[in-house]
């Protein structure tokens, strides 16, 4: 069993593919699956609670409820005090939940129908209670009765450990199953417990809060061997490039940062631009030109080691471009030399909403894949547009928006957000697990956006460079000094 951490690769699966390995993967065990998943329960949460006077297990009428069942069985036999709420006619289970059942009573196992309150009561810090409700097959919004079994869970003062993802939780896309009288429906957890694969709900959306500590028992599975290939991978945590002795600054690329719609009073969102051009200059850039739209005239507030250029003066067949970061309208004009010349190109924000309007534009950035490379950074709402479909649709299931996007216009993609996911033709998607709420503010998308034309300029393909970029975006958030406020510019300096 491990234990989720910024360098995990764990493969994710999709409850269809679970259900898919299931007869496999019993092939192959000595014992029952669901034995197997329940010793795996046990042992967790003789780990997390090992002194507890008491543990609740609220079971639900599938298998998960029979994984709970099977835990409190090996509980019990290593003589801990659990009791079990049973939320199901023995009648109404799957086979393997009621053969659970079964050995749980023989054994001795304490099982009652309702919510214990006064049991409940009692337990505190060092007891547990494991919500093993509903499982990975939960794709509706809470019945009234599971709605007050989630109540409970809740404001029981012990920690929760969750079976498979917290009851709720849609195991796809992180999002609430459902509402009840105006409150979201599920547990916030302490401890998850993934069995076979994680499941992308823990990942992303509502699940990076309502999951807590992530822990895996993969139960014999292994994605060379079984034939079921993962949905994504977790993305792994990357190390900056170093810059040899016997180096220059042409040997860390060139970055031109083309955006920053300005008035002819110096007014207006240059400083999304420059955000981006310091990012790229702090990650390393050998050197980084800065050109602002709609203005003649230089940026004051511009560092002295960014080079200011016009537009119409790049060479873009030899740079790496990042484009869009506060363009405004203006960023439309320039876009069709930006998309035909640029050797490598970063387009975000008002990049992306210009050619969600322009079907030519979109036509040039299909013809740039293979020879020219390119990454697209859309957060929900641009992805949308995009797809022509809601922002709700694409966070309802943000692997599928990432990997149309990637495979509509034929190049890599980062959608950002709650597990920002990077997905590009022939690659298995990315999720990455890093980052937090500190990052939900203006201008760090920028910075994003030119850390990822850093590394492009410095070498790596597009899917790496994004990766790369997302995992250390995020995780300087992670990182990120107690009692400072993290801001955008402070962020890009972090990046030296």
């Amino acid at each position: 069993m491990q234990s989720l951490n910024r360098t995990s690769t764990w493969p994710v699966l999709s409850p269809q593919q679970v259900r898919q390995l299931e007869p496999a993967l019993q092939a192959q065990s000595a014992i029952p699956l669901m034995q197997s998943a329940g010793l795996a329960c046990a042992r967790l949460a003789l780990a997390l609670a090992p002194h507890a006077q008491r543990l609740w297990i609220a079971a639900g009428p599938g298998n998960n409820g029979g994984d709970g069942l099977q835990a409190a069985l090996y509980l019990h036999q290593w003589g801990k005090p659990v009791l079990v709420s049973l939320m199901a006619s023995p009648e109404q289970s799957p086979q393997d939940a009621q053969a659970a059942l079964q050995r749980a009573r023989l054994a001795g196992v304490r099982i009652e129908n309702q919510v214990p309150d006064k049991w409940l009561a009692q337990m505190g810090a060092q007891d547990l209670c494991i919500d093993a409700l509903l499982g990975i097959g939960a794709s509706r919004a809470l019945s009234p009765d599971m709605w007050a079994w989630v109540q409970a869970l809740q404001g029981c003062a012990a920690p929760v450990l969750a079976i498979d993802v917290p009851t709720g939780l849609n195991p796809r896309s992180g999002q609430w199953l459902g509402k009840q009288r105006g409150q979201e429906t599920a547990v916030r957890v302490d401890h998850t417990l993934s069995l076979i694969a994680v499941q992308a709900g823990l990942l992303m959306g509502h699940g990076r809060d309502a999951s807590g500590q992530i822990w895996l028992d993969d139960l014999g599975y292994r994605p060379d061997q079984h034939g079921v290939s993962p949905l994504a991978w977790l993305n792994r945590a990357h190390s900056p490039p170093s810059k040899p002795h016997a180096s220059h600054k042409g040997s860390h690329g060139d970055v031109a940062v083309i955006g920053g719609e300005m008035d002819d009073g110096g007014m207006g969102m240059g400083g999304a631009a420059i955000l981006a051009a310091k990012a790229a200059l702090n990650a390393g850039a050998g050197r980084v030109m800065l050109s602002l739209l709609s203005s003649g005239r230089a940026h004051s507030s511009a560092p002295p080691d960014l080079m200011q250029r016009d537009h119409n003066q790049l060479a873009l067949h030899q740079l790496s471009v990042v484009c869009g970061c506060g363009g405004g309208q203006a960023v439309q004009a320039v876009l069709p030399k930006v998309l035909l010349h640029s050797a490598q190109l970063v387009l975000d924000a008002d990049g992306l909403n210009a050619l969600a309007q322009d079907p030519q534009l979109q036509t040039l950035l299909r013809q740039r894949a293979p020879l020219q490379t390119t990454v697209l950074t859309p957060h929900p709402l641009e992805a949308a547009r995009l797809l022509h479909c809601s922002t709700s649709e694409v966070q309802h299931d943000r692997l599928t928006a990432a990997q149309s996007l990637a495979e509509r216009f034929q190049c890599c993609v980062l959608l950002k957000g709650s597990g920002t996911v990077i997905a590009a033709p022939g690659e298995t998607p990315r999720i990455n697990t890093t980052g937090n709420g500190r990052l939900a503010m203006g201008g760090t998308g920028d910075v994003l956006a030119g850390l990822i034309g850093a590394r492009l300029a410095q070498g790596l393909g597009a899917f790496e460079a994004a990766c790369s970029a997302a995992a250390q975006h995020a995780q300087l958030a992670n990182d990120w000094p107690e009692g400072q406020a993290l801001t955008a510019s402070r962020l890009a300096a972090r990046l030296a």
